[in-house]
Order: C-alpha cells, then structure tokens, then sequence
C-alpha cells in the first residue's frame, strides 16, 4: 500500500477515524493503531507480519527482562544477546547472499569452481528499519532512558507504527513509548502543519522526484551508453534531486499522518543540499539514521575520544557499515567508503592551523564554493549509490567522456530538477506563513483548497505510482 493512492487515503481515514474514536481509552486506541499496522504491512505481503511480530515480541520480551533486572552484567549479556539475534536476522535476509556470493567470487580466483546452489531469501520490505526499532528499543531500556516498565502492546507498536514502518524516519524508543503512555490529545494536533506537511511530501514524491524517474534518470541507467554526455550528468544531478525528494517526501507524509494521529516524529531532512561541509550534510540528511549511526555504533567504537587515526578509523568503519546497511552490494560499500573518506578529509582540513586558511573559509565566497564543491562529491557517491552493479557505475562515470548535447533536458524535467535542488534554500517563513494563513480561513475554505491542491498535483504527476526508492533497504 503506497502513500499516494486512494487505496492509503481510504485507508488512513478509516484508521484516523477509529484511532479518534478510541483516544478516550488508551489501550484500545494502541490495540487499533497496533493492528492498522500489521494490515498495512500485510496488504503488502502477508506472509511477513509473522516475522515483524517476532522481531518486535522478541526485542520487547529481551527489553522487559533488561528492565527487571539490577545487576549490570546481567543486563549487558541480554542487550548483547537481543542485538546478536536482531542484527542476526537482518543478516539472514539481506546479507547471507552477498557474503556467500563473494566468497565464491574470490574463490573462483584462485582457479576453484563452485558446483553448489545458493538460497536467496526474499528481502522482507522495510526490514532494516524495523530491526534498527528493535535494536534502539533494546538500546534505549539498557541505558535507563525508559523510566516506565515497558508493556507489550507499547513495545509492538513502537516498532510496527505504520507511517514509519518501512522507511522511517528511525524513531527512537525513548522519545515515542513516552507519547504511548498517556491518551492523545486533539487540542495538541497541528491540523494546518499536518495537512502542509502531506500535501507538500505529495508534490515532491508525484511531480519532481517521479517526473525526474521517469523521463531522465530510469532511461539513462537502464542504458548510459546510449546517452550522450549531457544527458548522463543531467542523469546524475537529477538523481540527487530525485532520491531527495522521493524520500523527505515520504518522510513529510508519515510525518503529517502521524501528527494527525496525535504522535510526534523528529526531523529527518534540514535541506541537506545547502550543507558546506560533509559534517554539515549529514547533520541535515536522513538525521534519524546518521544520530543512530553516531549514537549506536560510532560512539560505542570510541567516537573522537582515543586520538586522530582511531577518530579516522572509527569513521571509515561507521560510514561503510552504513553504507552496507542501505544494501547487500559493492556499489553501497563504496559510496559508504566516499562518505567515510569525505568525512575524514574534512576533519583534516578543518584541523589546519593556518591563520589564512581559516580566514578563507570563514569568507562567503568559500561558503559558495564548498557547497558546489560538497555537492558534486554528493552527487558522485549517488552514481554508486543508484548502480546496481560496479559495470554500470563505471559506464555512467565514463560516460562523461562523450560529446554532445542534452537529448532529455525538457522544459518540465529542468524546471522540477531546479525545484528539487534550489528549493532547499526557499526561506522557512514561507512555511509558517502558510500555515498561520490557513489558521485565518474558514474549515471550508482549506478543506478545498487542500483538496485543489491534491487534484493538481495528480494531474501534473506522471501515471502511475513510483514506489519510494527507500522500500528497497
């Protein structure tokens, strides 16, 4: 069941109505919400719910334990315990093919053949932010951030919630269980952000990242050796485009419908393509996901705190591993490599003791200059990153080489490329403006304004609906 389709929004009213109706008696409005999303998820498939309810029982039943129990090393053994299976069970699913598969490849090299078959499971949709939910519930409890004892049906559907259930924003346990345990309040519910935040995720999912799928980037990935030059780098910018507005505009919808259900998501996109620095880029990109990187497996490593080469290390090792969390594939371990060595070359350079030098870059025109330079480094990492494979990076990137001019550079693939990238730098008060104007006018008058708004932007969208690009990790 995808976001932008009658099917959610009929959906999504039937679940907001009856969420509603229950708020008087938390426990039934949980057990609602709880089974809303176990039908989301199965109207996908069916037949993984039982693994989501595993996953979500076993992380509670391991959390209610660490909870009970006083004696720290008691506690350490079943937080390890619970992530070992957890990570184990990702593993099983996304990664036990890849590794096997590479093996046989260096195997082969040294002159051996492999005569046997690998099982491939199917990859369950949004299994790895589902057990990333079950690993920060189990996190979050060994480190005493929940102070109430943990109840099942709040341990469950903190991690199946469905507007964030298959591609976040990663919510951590100890700031959404705390909004379980007392009964929603409609008089708290941003109604006029809520529906700015739907209908503006919708016009970025519909209109600028599917326009830029399927009329420029889909057809130049599929054969970047028939496209010229331009084209392909016209390709690679509006891939940057694309995958922004694909998922902060998912990301923008589960927001608005969870806010409309009474519940508080954290901010996951800060208009990452104005970052001047690649410090600054993932202080504002996919946010749930890099504070969990830094939280749970940076810091952990030692963070900054054991000298500059460990800090270096510690880096290149998180930045993969989050690179091979987004996929089982060499194209994902290289872009989390770029990513690792962006961050490490900027800490070098910022470490530069050269007056001069930080006269340069305290100056507006640097602050120019690195943006453009940040984002075509960004920009080079999503070439990787939208690869399948290591053949066709190279084929895009060499592509580069060929003259020519833009066969695929309309006037309405240009103008929501534009959109995509410069609009990050539209003023905030528009947002706030928009909304204490919609504040102003009579229930009638939004309601059709919102209403015109949702019917242009079908009419303007390509047919059909573009699954989210993050439904794949």
């Amino acid at each position: 069941m995808m976001f932008p389709t009658v099917e959610y929004a009929a959906f999504f009213l039937v679940v907001l109505a009856l969420a509603w109706t229950s708020s008087r008696w938390n426990g039934v409005h949980k057990a609602i919400l709880l089974g809303a999303s176990y039908v989301f998820y199965g109207c996908w498939s069916w037949r993984y719910v039982p693994l989501l309810f595993a996953v979500s029982f076993f992380a509670t039943w391991v959390a209610q334990t660490i909870q009970s129990c006083e004696e720290e090393h008691t506690r350490k053994r079943l937080l390890i315990f619970g992530v070992v299976i957890c990570l184990g069970v990702l593993a099983y699913y996304k990664y036990v093919s890849f590794l096997l598969l590479s093996a046989m490849g260096i195997w082969g090299l040294v002159g051996r053949t492999p005569v046997f078959d690998l099982p491939t499971p199917f990859l369950p949709l949004g299994i790895s932010f589902f057990v990333f939910h079950a690993i920060s519930l189990l996190g979050d409890v060994y480190r005493r951030k929940l102070k109430e004892p943990l109840t099942v049906l709040d341990g469950l559907l903190y991690v199946a919630f469905f507007p964030q259930l298959i591609a976040g924003p990663i919510l951590r346990a100890s700031s959404f269980i705390p909004q379980l345990l007392r009964p929603r309040d409609p008089n708290k519910v941003r109604m006029n952000r809520a529906f700015l935040l739907i209908l503006a995720g919708l016009f970025k999912k519909v209109i600028v990242s599917n326009t830029l799928a399927t009329r420029l980037v889909d057809p130049v990935f599929s054969a970047p050796g028939s496209f010229h030059r331009g084209d392909v780098l016209l390709a690679v910018y509006g891939y940057a485009a694309e995958i922004y507005c694909d998922f902060s505009g998912y990301t923008d919808i589960a927001t608005g419908c969870a806010m409309l259900l009474g519940y508080h998501f954290p901010r996951n996109f800060n208009a990452p393509y104005t970052a001047t620095d690649p410090q600054d880029f993932w202080q504002r990109w996919h946010i749930s996901l890099s504070t969990w990187l830094r939280d749970y497996l940076y810091i952990p490593l030692g963070g900054s705190r054991r000298g500059t080469g460990r800090t270096y290390l510690n880096l290149m090792v998180t930045m993969l591993l989050g690179g091979l969390w987004h996929g089982a594939s060499w194209t994902f371990v290289i872009w989390g490599g770029l990513m690792g060595v962006y961050l490490v070359a900027h800490r070098g350079w910022a470490s530069l003791p050269w007056m001069w030098l930080r006269r340069w870059r305290a100056s507006v025109v640097w602050l120019w200059v690195s943006r453009v330079l940040l984002f075509h480094a960004i920009c080079l990492g999503w070439v990787f990153f939208r690869s399948p494979t290591l053949a066709l990076a190279r084929t895009v990137l060499g592509q580069f080489r060929v003259h020519g001019r833009p066969t695929l550079a309309s006037w309405p693939v240009v103008a929501v490329l534009v959109i995509g990238v410069l609009g990050q730098y539209a003023p905030r008060v528009w947002r706030r403006f928009a909304e204490a104007t919609m504040a102003k006018m009579p229930a009638f008058v939004t309601g059709g304004a919102l209403a015109l708004g949702v019917y242009v932007i079908e009419l303007l969208g390509p047919s059909g609906v573009a699954p989210f690009i993050y439904f794949q990790f």
